[in-house]
Order: structure tokens, then C-alpha cells, then sequence
């Protein structure tokens, strides 16, 4: 690896940056300690700071030289809702609430990348550092572009970065296209009229209708979706009754739908409602219908794709460099940003949990895990690729 020397010299200034954030989680646009820590980081190390842009978002920018390219790095600040079961000096104070995703090891590497560019600025031109609130289930990316970051701010791309439990320690892996899924949930209630259990010729049998909607829309992805194209329709929850002997009114279904194209989740959408609707009408039920769009799929361009590669080859050496990893149903909100800038997403491995401070869990070391914890080891790898790539991006004129 080839990892800058002042970044490796102040990494533990950073590491202790990184498990002040794990400590101190907080949830979607609830921000303000973590965003509080960035800008003061930010501001102790000459760089200009812009609050409030997606609530709780912050904006670090680092000029050089007279050149007007830009470029965006960003990196996610929130928690999750879940208990810790580390018992480590820096597990959660807050109880209900958890890194489990590594998004304050994201913020961190990014600060890192920030106090070398502020001290070194080898390039010609502007370095964004968005720090994003709310990316789990709260949309911060679509915030923070809804309160004008790339109107107010205008940058050529934009760059994302997340950790990758099960992917070797300091591996980089990325593909161009579509890198993640779109995120969705429906909602489906279905209306038939309650009976005594022994007396169902009385009643509309909500239930039944609904396992028909929920085996019917299996077909779905076997046989409207084409064959070469990846989609999950899974039904999680099945809602309805209260006593063995009811024949009860309603009966819920919930669950996601993943996709790698819009055109498919056009698809899936309109044969769940069509079904569902039909099936209710041949049991005389009726049915309520709401299918929510949450991320669209996450598409790396192909031109910010390979010149991401070629930094992270320069980086760690090709051989740590899965060029075309498979993609995966995950969801991740950078997808918006992606729609409305050029760039590329990458995932930096996390290894499988050896790293871990004595008094972790138990469970893996996997994200959305209350066991899990970000791989410290990662911190001058993140951050040294943030700042090769903008130095690369904005280089100086010979």
C-alpha cells in the first residue's frame, strides 16, 4: 500500500475522533453533536464550513489555485436505531441508538482526507466535503441536494465510499452500472367480512385472500421479469386475527421489493397492484393498495468508475482491487446524487472482525449487527484514496 505518511503520523488523532462519533450515535436528523464535531474539526484546520444544508448537514470547502473544476467527496454521519452489545470503552452511550453501519468510520476518513488536503492542497481547483445526515431510511442525500448543494455549490462529480464487512481488510471493490438496488415497501390491506371460524360461508375470509395475493405475486419475478434481470419481491410481515375462533375483517401485507432498473420496479409495481386487486375481487374482498418508493438504484458512471479504480490501483495495488464485484440488493441514498452528477460509489473492506477491541459481542461483525464496529486499520486507507482522488480529479497544470 502506498498510504501518505502524514495521514498514517496523525491516525490516531482521527481514531479518536471516530470512536468519540461511535459513542455518541445519533439518528437521523438528529445530528447535531456529530455535525458540531465535524465543523469545529473543520474550522481548527483553516477550511470553511457551511451548516443547515439538509438540516443537519455539514459542507467543508477547500480551495486552491484558480481553476473552476470541483470536485464532491461525502461520507454519512447518522446512526441506527438499535441496542449495542459491545461492552468496549467506546460502545454507545446512548441506549437504542448505534454505529452499526460505520458511518462514523465514514466521517472519519473523510476528516482525515480534509486535514491533509487543508494543510497540503496539491491541486488546482475546489474539494467539497459533504457530510451527509440521515442516509438510513431519512434521505439526507436528497436533503441536502433539495436545499441547493449542487446549485449553490456546483461541482463536476461526486464520490461515495462505504465499508464492506466480509470483503478482506483495505480491499477496495467497485463495478460500474448498477452497484446497489432501489429500496421500496408495500403496504396491503385486504377487506373481507368478519364470521365465526365455524360458520366461514358467512364471512370473507381476509386471510385466505391474502396468502393467494402473497403466492401469486411470487410469479412476479419468475415469469414477467426477465431471467437475465435480478429482483426480490419478499413478503416480511402478515398481519390479521385476534382469537382462534374469528374469521377476522382485515388481514395486512408488508414487505420490499429490491431492483437494479426503475423499468423493473415500473414492472413490479403495476403486476402486485393488478394482482392484488383481481385475486381480492375473485374472494368478493377489496383490497387497499400502497407501494412506497424509498432509494432508487444506486448506478455508477462508467467514465468516474475507471478513473476511481486507477486511484484506488495507485493506492493499494491492483491485485487489492475487485474491479467488477457483484453488485448487491443493499440500498443506499448516495443513488440520488448519482442521478443528478457523474461519479462512483466504492466499497473499502471491512474484514471479518478480528480487529475488534476486546469486549465486542458475540454475533459477526456485520453491518446493521449489534456486535459489529468499524475497522480502524481503514482509516489512513479511506482517507488517503479521498485525497488521491481529488488531487488526481483537480490536477495541478504542469
Amino acid at each position: 500500500m502506498k498510504l501518505i505518511d502524514p495521514i498514517l503520523q496523525f491516525q490516531s488523532e482521527i481514531q479518536e475522533i471516530r470512536r468519540d462519533i461511535h459513542a455518541h450515535p445519533e439518528l437521523c436528523y438528529e445530528e447535531h453533536r456529530t455535525a458540531e464535531v465535524v465543523a469545529n474539526q473543520l474550522t481548527q484546520w483553516g477550511i470553511p464550513v457551511v451548516r443547515g444544508l439538509g438540516k443537519t448537514g455539514v459542507l467543508g470547502i477547500i480551495r486552491n489555485g484558480d481553476s473552476p473544476r470541483a470536485i464532491g467527496l461525502r461520507a454519512d454521519m447518522d446512526a441506527l436505531p438499535m441496542q449495542e452489545l459491545n461492552t468496549f470503552a467506546h460502545t454507545s452511550r446512548h441506549a437504542g441508538k448505534m454505529h452499526a453501519c460505520g458511518h462514523d468510520g465514514h466521517t472519519a476518513m473523510l476528516l482525515g482526507a480534509a486535514k491533509y488536503l487543508a494543510q497540503h492542497r496539491d491541486f488546482d481547483g475546489t474539494v467539497y466535503l459533504i457530510f451527509q445526515p440521515a442516509e438510513e431510511g431519512g434521505g439526507g442525500a436528497r436533503a441536502m441536494m433539495q436545499d441547493g448543494l449542487f446549485e449553490q455549490y456546483p461541482m463536476e462529480a461526486v464520490f461515495g465510499m462505504h465499508n464492506w464487512p466480509g470483503i478482506a481488510s483495505g480491499h477496495f471493490a467497485v463495478t460500474p452500472g448498477p452497484m446497489m438496488a432501489s429500496s421500496n415497501e408495500f403496504y396491503v390491506t385486504v377487506r373481507g367480512k368478519g364470521a365465526h371460524a365455524a360458520q366461514p360461508h358467512k364471512g370473507i375470509d381476509p386471510i385466505m385472500t391474502a396468502i393467494q395475493i402473497a403466492q401469486s405475486w411470487q410469479t412476479i419475478v419468475s415469469r414477467n421479469a426477465s431471467p437475465l434481470e435480478s429482483a426480490v419481491l419478499s413478503v416480511t410481515q402478515i398481519h390479521s386475527g385476534s382469537a382462534t375462533n374469528v374469521i377476522p375483517d382485515e388481514a395486512t401485507l408488508i414487505g420490499t421489493v429490491r431492483a437494479f432498473s426503475t423499468e423493473m420496479i415500473d414492472l413490479i409495481e403495476r403486476r402486485m397492484q393488478t394482482i392484488a386487486q383481481h385475486t381480492a375481487a375473485a374472494f368478493d374482498a377489496e383490497v387497499e393498495f400502497s407501494f412506497k418508493r424509498n432509494y432508487p438504484p444506486l448506478i455508477n458512471h462508467a467514465a468516474e468508475t475507471a478513473f476511481a479504480t486507477e486511484v484506488m490501483r495507485a493506492v493499494v495495488g491492483a491485485d487489492k482491487v475487485d474491479a467488477h464485484t457483484e453488485p448487491t440488493m443493499g440500498a443506499e441514498d448516495f443513488a440520488f446524487m448519482l442521478q443528478a452528477k457523474p461519479g462512483c460509489y466504492v466499497f473499502l473492506g471491512n474484514g471479518e472482525g478480528s480487529h475488534r477491541d476486546a469486549g465486542h459481542g458475540l454475533g459477526p461483525c456485520n453491518l446493521h449487527n449489534p456486535s459489529y464496529d468499524f475497522n480502524d486499520e481503514l482509516l489512513p486507507v479511506g482517507a488517503t484514496y479521498w485525497v488521491r482522488l481529488a488531487e488526481s480529479y483537480l490536477k495541478k497544470s504542469a
